[in-house]
C-alpha cells in the first residue's frame, strides 16, 4: 500500500512540473498573436491600416503582437529589422516576401504551423494561405523569429 502511494506522490509530482510548461506553451506571445490575428479574419486590406476598418500586412502583425504584449515597428520593412532569422518555421514565426529576391521586403505574414500562414493581402483582406501557394512561395524571403 505504500508503494502505491509512493509511486501516485511521484506521478503527481511530475505532473506538476510538466503542468506550468504546457500552460506557458499554450499562452506565448506567439499563440496569443495567432489568436489575435484570427479574430480579424474577413476584415478587407486596406493600405497603412492598423485596425477592424482594415489591415495592412504589417499593420495585422503589429496589432496581433501588440495582444500578445509585445511592441513592433509599423512597417513591414522595420519588422524585417527585428528578431532572429530563422531556416525552420515555427508557429509564430514572422514571414517575409518580395518582388524578387534582391528587392526589399514588401509583404509579411505570420506562421500559422501546418503550412498556413494569415496575412492581410490586398486581394482578399485578412485570410489564411498555404505557404506553398504558387503567388506566395517563390516571393518567400526568410523569416524571423521574435
Amino acid at each position: 500500500m505504500l508503494k502505491k502511494i509512493i509511486a501516485a506522490l511521484s506521478v503527481a509530482s511530475i505532473l506538476a512540473t510538466v503542468a506550468p510548461t504546457m500552460s506557458e506553451a499554450a499562452t506565448s506571445p506567439q499563440t496569443k498573436a495567432i489568436t489575435a490575428a484570427k479574430t480579424q479574419l474577413g476584415i478587407k486590406y486596406q493600405w497603412g491600416g492598423m485596425s477592424s476598418r482594415g489591415y495592412d500586412c504589417s499593420g495585422l502583425i503589429k496589432y496581433a503582437y501588440a495582444k500578445a504584449g509585445k511592441t513592433l515597428p509599423r512597417t513591414t520593412v522595420e519588422i524585417y529589422k527585428k528578431g532572429t532569422r530563422v531556416t525552420s518555421l515555427k508557429a509564430g514565426d514572422l514571414m517575409f516576401f518580395a518582388p524578387n529576391k534582391a528587392s526589399r521586403v514588401t509583404h509579411a505574414s505570420i506562421y500559422m504551423g501546418s503550412g498556413k500562414m494569415i496575412h492581410s493581402a490586398s486581394s482578399k483582406g485578412v485570410s489564411i494561405a498555404s505557404t506553398s501557394n504558387p503567388y506566395w512561395k517563390p516571393k518567400f524571403v526568410g523569416a524571423k523569429r521574435l
